[in-house]
């Protein structure tokens, strides 16, 4: 909806991380990028990416691989710090309640956050102390 988008290429991803714990891989990692707009990132795209992260860590560790989990705000836009806190907070939650429902051994996962910023085209000014604030907010709820 609203041109907003998810990521594909899970098919065949089992065998080859198979292939790739036998070469010697530990980690792998899946990025899944939601936009911040005025009605986005839609309820359907929060949920469809974090079912996505959740499907490609629970065939990482059926393989022994950790999985490194991104859901990625961009920082595109001209949304505040305020809107960005809010959403990185819905997608977080709704990326461990998906992995939650997939059975996911949470501890032998890694999170690979975005920081909460304000858009770039946001004409309002943050201190990095603010920024920092908001991050670590969203990251405790």
């Amino acid at each position: 909806t609203n041109g907003e988008t998810t990521t594909q290429g899970l098919d065949g991803l089992s065998e080859r991380c198979a292939q790739y714990k036998k070469d010697g891989a530990d980690f792998a990692k899946w990025r899944c990028v939601l936009k911040i707009g005025e009605h986005t990132p839609s309820a359907l795209a929060i949920m469809e990416n974090a079912n996505v992260l959740a499907r490609y860590a629970s065939i990482c560790q059926q393989n022994g691989i950790v999985p490194i989990v991104e859901p990625e705000i961009l920082p595109d836009g001209d949304h505040d710090l305020k809107r960005c806190q809010y959403v990185t907070e819905k997608v977080l939650a709704a990326v461990y309640k998906a992995l939650s429902d997939h059975h996911i051994y949470l501890e032998g996962t890694l999170l690979k956050p975005n920081m909460v910023t304000p858009g770039h085209a946001c004409t309002q000014k943050f201190s990095h102390e603010e920024i920092a604030m908001a991050t670590v907010t969203a990251l405790r709820r």
